[in-house]
């Protein structure tokens, strides 16, 4: 027996789960998407070590964030700590 809301025949009946479906399966793709975004563009993840053994330095100047108003990361000093061996 299936769980009702399951098969097309039954949310053709209860059309009100249409909506439920649609925010579910959008939070799983922004989700999906995100996490995607995190593992290749920040740098705090490093897929290659050898080629790039400090990574977070490429983001010195750079924007790396989801959304920041600041256009122009080149006129500011950057809150990335510098090393100095």
């Amino acid at each position: 027996m299936k769980m009702k809301g399951l098969s097309l025949q039954s949310v053709k009946q209860h059309p009100s789960l249409i909506p439920l479906y649609v925010c579910v399966g959008a939070g799983c793709l922004f989700a999906t998407f995100y996490t995607i975004r995190l593992a290749t563009k920040n740098p705090d993840v490093t897929w290659n070590r050898k080629t790039n053994p400090e990574p977070w330095n490429e983001y010195a100047n750079k924007q790396y964030k989801f959304y920041s108003p600041i256009r122009d990361y080149s006129k500011i000093e950057s809150p990335a700590p510098k090393f100095d061996n």
